[in-house]
């Protein structure tokens, strides 16, 4: 990765993730751990390419501001939608779904993740190769 992509960040990349959730790097800055509700969080995500997230879904759904990169969203069952700097990604809650970096560039999103009885998340199976790879490539 180069470093200039990180020059143009608008948030320090943070902690790596977990390891059990994702494939590849990627870094989560946690922005507002739970607001005083404990109804939603915030945390900008920074994926080096070819990083990704297992499938999951949100009980309460989640919503991811593309601010750099290029990379992919992906719902269960559907073709994969490219996403780029300046996407906004409303995922509904329960919605089975994955998103990462294409393999050539690094992707890096914010995202608003709602929460119910402390849950944001519930994380699945890793993205396959043959899942991931159906996405490639993308020439834009």
């Amino acid at each position: 990765m180069n470093t200039s992509e990180n020059q143009n960040s608008i948030f320090p990349k943070g902690e790596k993730t977990n390891p059990d959730y994702f494939t590849g790097t990627a870094w989560l800055n946690v922005l507002v751990p739970k607001d005083e509700t404990g109804t939603y969080t915030i945390g900008s995500v920074s994926f080096e390419p070819g990083g990704k997230t297992n499938w999951h879904t949100h009980p309460a759904g989640q919503i991811l501001l593309v601010t750099d990169g290029k990379g992919f969203y992906q719902e269960k069952g559907k073709p994969a939608r490219v996403i780029t700097k300046g996407d906004v990604v409303v995922i509904p809650s329960q919605i089975e779904h994955w998103h990462g970096a294409a393999k050539d560039t690094s992707l890096t999103h914010i995202a608003i993740t709602n929460t119910i009885n402390g849950v944001a998340a519930n994380w699945l199976a890793p993205v396959t190769d043959e899942e991931y790879n159906s996405c490639q490539p993308v020439n834009s």
